[in-house]
């Protein structure tokens, strides 16, 4: 399985990636190894997730959430339904 993900740092920021291994990639966003994007803004706390059945459907609902604009991102977060 693999999962579509939102982080979110403690300069508010919001982060969207995909991963097979939810608490590991947290865990590197956390300790700074995490990608160029992440690596000053932790802590981070998970906002939202979502599995899927494969690399390239979460490859595609990653570039659907990431063209959203910050308030639809956090009306996602908020109902946890999907846009």
């Amino acid at each position: 399985m693999w999962y579509v993900y939102i982080i979110q740092g403690i300069d508010e920021k919001l982060y969207t990636g995909i991963t097979t291994d939810l608490s590991r990639r947290l865990a590197e966003h956390n300790s700074g190894h995490g990608g160029k994007f992440t690596r000053f803004r932790g802590p981070f706390e998970l906002r939202y997730q979502q599995e899927v059945v494969s690399r390239s459907v979460a490859l595609k609902r990653e570039a659907s959430i990431k063209k959203l604009s910050r308030t639809a991102k956090l009306d996602l977060i908020l109902s946890g339904n999907r846009i």
